[in-house]
């Protein structure tokens, strides 16, 4: 089950990853880019790719976001111990 709410989260933040890819650096050109006024060092493909990447950063924390909330309060407060080890505290969940 974790595999597939991290295929929920990463799947989806990939795709828009893409898309804000296209979006931005189809108004951007990389090579106008400055950082604290000084031209940036990179070239365009680095520049690309570090986008991406926080581009992808940015959207799974937004997805892994919308995941944790739609966890319901059993799923949520359920103790992960097996049944025989459990601590007193964690009796009362299943």
């Amino acid at each position: 089950m974790l595999a597939h709410r991290w295929m929920w989260i990463a799947w989806p933040a990939f795709l828009v990853a893409g898309v804000l890819e296209m979006i931005v650096f189809a108004l951007v050109d990389p090579s106008d880019l400055h950082w604290f006024g000084q031209p940036l060092g990179l070239s365009r493909q680095a520049v690309y790719t570090l986008a991406f990447f926080v581009f992808w950063g940015v959207t799974m924390a937004s997805s892994a976001l919308t995941t944790l909330l739609a966890l319901s309060p059993f799923e949520v407060n359920r103790c992960p111990v097996p049944v025989d080890e459990r601590p007193g505290d964690c009796a009362r969940h299943c």
